[in-house]
């Protein structure tokens, strides 16, 4: 399982972007599949906002299972709100948040997000730092 941020969403979509091709060729390399949380999608869509077909084929995308979506529980969402008060300094985004309390409860290592500066401070429970994907942005 890979943790997917807004980032790579959003470069996926939008041919423009420069990290366009570097991510579209690393989810073709991709075997495991994709969790993100509803935070994501959020900033991804509005993001995407400038076009309704690179919205529409984020749609498509998750219709076709691309990715799965996973909502926090109670406890996971009290954890979110601890995090981001651990992070406040960066800040941490709510987004950010959700993918690494389900980090936690998945016990997922490994992060596609072009978000590399953050993603390297954040320590979660379950081990001492993330595998980020790409490996160099």
């Amino acid at each position: 399982m890979i943790l997917l941020d807004t980032g790579p969403i959003v470069a996926f979509f939008d041919s423009s972007d420069g990290y366009h091709k570097i991510c579209v060729d690393l989810l073709k390399s991709v075997n495991e599949p994709l969790v993100t949380t509803w935070p994501v999608l959020t900033e991804s869509f509005y993001l995407l906002g400038f076009s309704w077909k690179a919205q529409d084929n984020l749609w498509e995308f998750i219709a076709r299972g691309g990715i799965e979506i996973l909502s926090l529980d109670d406890m996971q969402q009290v954890r979110c709100r601890q995090l981001m008060e651990k992070y406040a300094d960066l800040p941490m985004d709510l987004a950010d948040g959700t993918l690494v309390v389900l980090a936690e409860s998945k016990r997922v290592k490994k992060v596609f997000t072009l978000d590399h500066r953050d993603f390297q401070v954040y320590r979660p429970k379950h081990t001492k730092r993330f595998t980020l994907l790409p490996s160099r942005i």
